[in-house]
């Protein structure tokens, strides 16, 4: 089965460009293209509608995110592929808040589109790799610094931190007191002590803070 594709970019090299790539691919037919999102509404409205558009977000005469908009009213079972030099995460967000279902940059190799075009063909949603790496090279920065701005804010003696790696072996408060030659009732104020500064509910949210907050390796 052909898969169907409007092309929408106004620059006419690089939209002969992915034409020409697109088809020396026997499963995908170009039947159509325009300069503006304005043209893929006129060429959808006289009859030719694809089962994908690609497009880019900077053009005249409505752009590509008002493409989205206007397609998912009008048409809803196309599926748009935005593909942009913008590498801004803001209009990459809002790109798929409006229903888009690929975000591609201008530099993505043919292997990396043909492989997006078969994801969202397939129903699905695609981001590309060099997108992907650099909002997750974002997210972990982002939960790297609440871990240590955590960490800071909690002050744990020796002594607590020797208590919580013992209970996180799964020692009793009498193993515990046995082991560090404390009373039982002094290992259950520390167990306490670490339950409060820490704003846990229990044992095993304690454990959980410590091992998100880097005081279990």
């Amino acid at each position: 089965m052909m898969l169907k594709i409007i092309l929408a970019e106004d620059h006419i090299i690089v939209r002969n460009g992915i034409k020409l790539l697109l088809e020396y691919q026997s499963w995908v037919e170009v039947i159509g293209e325009s300069s503006s999102g304005q043209g893929v509404l006129d060429l959808m409205a006289s009859g030719m509608v694809p089962d994908i558009v690609i497009t880019d977000i900077n053009m005249q005469n409505l752009d590509g995110i008002e493409l989205i908009k206007a397609l998912k009213t009008l048409y809803p079972s196309v599926k748009v592929i935005i593909l942009s030099m913008i590498d801004n995460e803001k209009y990459v967000a809002q790109a798929f808040q409006e229903g888009c279902y690929g975000y591609l940059l201008k530099n993505v190799t043919e292997d990396e589109l043909i492989f997006a075009l078969k994801t969202v063909s397939s129903n699905n949603k695609y981001l590309c790799i060099e997108l992907t790496q650099k909002l997750l090279d974002k997210l972990i920065g982002t939960i790297s610094m609440q871990s240590k701005l955590t960490s800071q804010q909690v002050d744990l003696t020796l002594r607590e931190i020797e208590v919580l790696h013992l209970l996180a072996d799964g020692y009793t408060n009498q193993q515990m007191a046995d082991k560090l030659f404390l009373s039982k009732r002094t290992i259950e104020g520390h167990r306490q002590m670490l339950i409060d500064k820490t704003g846990s509910k229990n044992t095993a949210a304690l454990i959980r803070f410590a091992v998100t907050n880097g005081f279990l390796n």
